[in-house]
């Protein structure tokens, strides 16, 4: 891969950061704040492995994967909460 491709990959993947970011900071419901996070993780070990960081994009992905699903599960337990 060119070298220029490379740095526009990585600012449209930042850039995506920031959005997501700005989006779980005023979502209201959980439940889609938990969606945006999983996003959030996949993004960073997109980067991470564009940064050939493979051993770290893989543990994001599981640890983000992981987390997902845990606050998924426990806010379909609590039950869904909007303010």
């Amino acid at each position: 891969m060119s070298p220029q491709i490379a740095d526009l990959m990585n600012v449209a993947f930042l850039s995506f950061l920031v959005v997501i970011a700005i989006a779980v900071s005023h979502v209201k419901d959980l439940l889609y704040a938990a969606i945006l996070l999983g996003a959030y993780s996949v993004t960073i070990a997109l980067i991470w492995l564009l940064m050939s960081a493979p051993d770290l994009a893989i543990t994001e992905a599981a640890a983000g994967i992981g987390m997902t699903t845990l606050m998924i599960a426990v806010i379909s337990k609590i039950g869904r909460k909007e303010e």
